[in-house]
């Protein structure tokens, strides 16, 4: 392992301190499972995924005026019609 040194507030510590005290951890320990929790969010929803589908929204028509509304029945839809022309 890397010894490393942060600065960090006094709530943020005095959280720690009290969390891993009950934990029965070490604070170095709790804040590596808190960067292994982020980092796999992080991992699972990429920021450039989520720029690209944020860009995606509203770019395309579908002519259905009540999809917001409908979109669980469209999908239903979809699928049975794929699972009935194996496509």
């Amino acid at each position: 392992m890397i010894r490393t040194q942060i600065q960090m507030e006094e709530d943020q510590i005095e959280w720690l301190r009290a969390e891993a005290g009950a934990r029965g951890v070490s604070v170095s320990q709790l804040i590596r499972e808190g960067i292994t929790l982020f980092r796999a969010r992080e991992e699972r929803f990429p920021e450039e995924k989520k720029k690209r589908a944020l860009a995606a929204v509203g770019r395309f028509s579908s002519g259905t005026s009540d999809i917001s509304e409908r979109h669980d029945d469209y999908l239903a839809e979809a699928f049975s019609k794929k699972g009935r022309h194996g496509k």
